[in-house]
């Protein structure tokens, strides 16, 4: 039999002072058009997740469909892919609002038992399978897709003091890569240049042509989103380790 979805919040909050309010809310928003049966109730609870982002409500009203959308079995990693293909439409301040609500939603309940899985806990994006592209890395990186389609977006996460090789994006015109900080502590640096500590918020553009390096700082796990930025013949050249004197002296600085 299928599911009967039923309201009595506008009767339960307006029903004295607003009673057609009411009525429209749990008898035809709830009522008839969520229980309309073209689409099913998970579909409904990603569009009115979305539409009310794309509103830019993150009251109390948004958490209740993010819980809706949770119990009727939209998963972390899908919730996660939503608010992300979304916010390339809608906007990154929007997206970070909405992200802030869901990770309390999606909290799992189970104590995390590892450091990995506490620092998973702390961020809401996976930190996915080891870093196919490992052996240019000092250390252990992981890698999990966000999104394939449109804009390529993957997670990209470092146990302390992992970090990259120097490397360039090369690109005959456009190109390059910007990184999101999610979560931890890191640090980017372009060659010549002084270091920049990454915490989450932090969003870095690496134009093509710049040889650069990132990751953790020694003492924290780190996670950024990387975004590869559509150019003409673009490739990736990886170059020598971060010496670990450079390293350790950036580390003792800050």
């Amino acid at each position: 039999m299928k599911e009967k979805i039923v309201q009595t919040a506008g009767r339960d909050q307006l029903g004295d002072f607003a009673p057609q309010f009411a009525h429209l809310n749990d008898d035809v928003l709830f009522g008839e058009v969520w229980n309309e049966d073209a689409i099913n109730v998970k579909t409904r609870c990603i569009i009115t997740v979305v539409s009310l982002m794309a509103s830019g409500i993150t009251d109390a009203s948004l958490t209740y469909h993010l819980q809706n959308a949770k119990a009727h079995g939209v998963t972390r990693e899908e919730i996660a892919a939503i608010i992300t293909h979304a916010t390339m439409y809608v906007g990154w301040p929007k997206g970070w609002a909405v992200f802030r609500l869901a990770k309390e939603v999606w909290n799992e309940d189970q104590p995390a038992q590892t450091e990995k899985e506490r620092y998973q806990r702390s961020i809401f994006f996976p930190i996915g399978e080891p870093n196919p592209y490992g052996d240019f890395f000092v250390g252990q990186s992981y890698l999990a897709p966000v999104s394939t389609e449109q804009v390529p977006v993957y997670n990209v996460t470092f146990e302390p003091g992992c970090r990259n090789n120097w490397h360039i994006h090369h690109a005959k015109s456009g190109g390059g890569q910007m990184l999101i900080c999610v979560g931890g502590r890191g640090y980017y640096q372009e060659w010549g240049k002084a270091p920049v500590e990454l915490t989450p918020g932090t969003v870095i553009n690496i134009p093509a042509e710049v040889k650069h390096w990132h990751g953790a700082a020694p003492d924290a796990w780190f996670s950024h989103l990387a975004l590869e930025i559509d150019g003409k013949d673009a490739s990736t050249e990886w170059l020598e380790a971060v010496a670990a004197e450079d390293y350790d002296r950036l580390n003792a600085e800050n």
